[in-house]
């Protein structure tokens, strides 16, 4: 997959040539791969329930960087785990 990066925002082209625009949601570092959840571009904070989340390796060949898809079921439940806890960090520490 190509993509192309900027500000909170990415576009990404399939192997088919169709291209996404998706939201930076989070980034994670985890067993020394970087994990990006996205989100489609433009979805509203109202639509917050039925946002379908992406999550994507990014990956390194011949010195670019690509995204794909997680094939591992252990590997994505680890890095689902760990980004809905940085995701919802802010909302769980109690108030003062």
């Amino acid at each position: 997959m190509e993509q192309q990066y900027g500000d909170d925002f990415i576009s990404i082209t399939d192997e088919d040539g169709k291209e996404y625009e998706l939201e930076v949601l989070a980034e994670l570092e985890h067993d020394g791969s970087r994990y990006l959840a996205l989100v489609p571009a433009g979805s509203g904070d109202d639509e917050a329930e039925d946002l379908e989340v992406s999550i994507l390796k990014s990956v390194e060949e011949n010195g670019e960087e690509f995204l794909e898809a997680i094939e591992d079921d252990a590997e994505l439940e680890a890095v689902y785990s760990a980004l809905m806890d940085l995701i919802y960090e802010d909302e769980e520490e109690p108030e003062a």
